[in-house]
């Protein structure tokens, strides 16, 4: 019985090896790992990256633990906050106390400036008690003082109120500064960089921290142009020849600080702070087992 089996499995096990030589290899250049039926569960050794006859590294081909790269990301900052809304009003009145002041309604143009001066600083005082600071309000912030500044200091130059010097320092300083901003503004703003994008503030990009005496400089600023505001007002009840005089002198003190707040910009380290882009990670792909294939 044993003789009479044996040539049929030999001839058995030449047929499955004749059909396992005739299968197409799945990739030239790989060598495949055995496989172990009997294993009670499948290994993951590490394997060797050979290539150009160096060993590069042992990998583990385990998909939850493989390496992962790092690609950049971009974040959105809520716009809606109080503190911002707060600015943003602030923002649409200066034209209005403009219009008022060209008007010659100062009763009008003084209540929404002290509205402005109150808001000024409410948003910050709001942002900081409850944790609503954002890149986006240390932006707009300082901007919508600006853009208020700038407004009535043409306005009020318009109507003969304030002196050219001190109109022409104010003016410059503060063209300056934004001209900066909008720059700052292009070079750190994450791919691709459109005119959409770039007025997207939900995008935050740098984050503006003002000098301490541009601080100072701006509560003098606001001060000043109260005073010339309500000049009308304090007629009625004010010596004004002392009045003029005194705003005479402040005013040079105006002057001299918003000259020294310019340079302080251009001297500071820590004014402008660009945002390092976010990063998430990605897992890499996979690695077959074997030589990895150079391309040609």
């Amino acid at each position: 019985m044993i003789r009479t089996l044996r040539p049929h499995t030999i001839g058995l096990t030449r047929a499955r090896m004749l059909q396992a030589s005739l299968r197409p290899p799945l990739r030239a250049g790989i060598q495949h790992s055995v496989l172990r039926w009997n294993s009670s569960k499948p290994t993951q050794k590490p394997v060797e990256l050979v290539q150009k006859g160096q060993v590069l590294k042992k990998l583990n081909l385990d998909p939850l633990k493989r390496p992962a790269t790092l690609l950049p990301s971009e974040i959105h900052e809520n716009l809606y906050t109080l503190p911002n809304i707060l600015t943003f009003t602030r923002l649409l009145s200066a034209p209005l106390i403009g219009y008022f002041v060209i008007q010659h309604e100062q009763v009008l143009a003084t209540g929404l400036f002290v509205y402005s001066c109150v808001t000024d600083m409410l948003d910050g005082y709001i942002a900081r008690k409850f944790d609503m600071k954002s890149v986006v309000g240390s932006v707009i912030d300082p901007l919508a003082d600006k853009f208020l500044m700038i407004t009535l200091t043409i306005c009020l130059a318009a109507a003969g109120e304030m002196p050219v010097y001190l109109t022409t320092l104010i003016l410059g300083r503060d063209v300056s500064l934004g001209i900066s901003a909008f720059y700052y503004r292009y070079i750190s703003l994450p791919p691709p960089k459109t005119f959409t994008r770039f007025w997207d503030f939900s995008i935050p990009s740098a984050e503006v921290n003002p000098t301490t005496i541009s601080k100072y400089n701006t509560a003098f600023q606001m001060l000043y142009i109260g005073l010339v505001m309500s000049k009308p007002i304090l007629a009625t009840f004010a010596d004004m020849a002392a009045f003029d005089v005194g705003m005479t002198y402040y005013g040079y003190f105006v002057g001299a600080t918003t000259f020294i707040s310019g340079l302080s910009y251009v001297f500071s380290k820590t004014a402008v702070k660009i945002l390092p882009y976010p990063q998430q990670a990605v897992p890499k792909p996979m690695v077959f087992e074997g030589k990895k294939l150079e391309k040609k």
